[in-house]
């Protein structure tokens, strides 16, 4: 953790913070918004595999959400990934991201990240690599989700970035 990072915690997020999240996922203008209850249910089921910052209130400025593939278990699927607009530009999504991937190595065998990008969202691309070249390790890209398979409008294709082979 950097020292602009210092007065942060970062640990598992509760059901309580659920409104946090939705709110940090709508405010960052990039994020696929999901229903406020997505994200209490996801503080409660998923919190092993989630990550969230928090200021010295106890107030939530970051997350990441994940899950471990049910096909795949020593993979971690990185579902999204929001910095308030106050603590971004200081490494913290990179922190949240190698906090939550060691304490799930940490239980249970990880040889994969793997997550979606929209094209041109250069930030998570950056997120990405970069966390692939700190760990040594490749990433392979490929269309996971075709634009014409979401029924709801228009859609960028989602981009399936696989991170491995890691050694924790």
């Amino acid at each position: 953790m950097t020292a602009a990072q210092a007065d942060l915690r970062i640990d598992r997020p509760s059901v309580e913070d659920g409104a946090a999240l939705w709110r940090l996922a709508k405010e960052s203008g990039t994020l696929d918004l999901n229903s406020s209850y997505s994200y209490l249910l996801w503080c409660r089921d998923f919190a092993a595999t989630s990550a969230v910052a928090r200021a010295q209130d106890g107030e939530p400025v970051g997350f990441v959400t994940g899950y471990v593939r049910p096909e795949d278990p020593r993979t971690l699927l990185v579902w999204q990934v929001a910095v308030d607009a106050a603590h971004r530009g200081r490494g913290l999504a990179a922190a949240l991201l190698d906090g939550l991937t060691a304490r799930v190595a940490a239980e249970r065998p990880l040889t994969a990240v793997e997550t979606t990008i929209t094209p041109g969202n250069t930030a998570s691309e950056r997120l990405f690599t970069s966390y692939a070249d700190r760990h040594g390790a490749t990433v392979t890209r490929e269309v996971l989700f075709d634009a014409g398979l979401f029924p709801d409008g228009p859609h960028d294709p989602e981009v399936l970035y696989r991170i491995g082979p890691l050694a924790f």
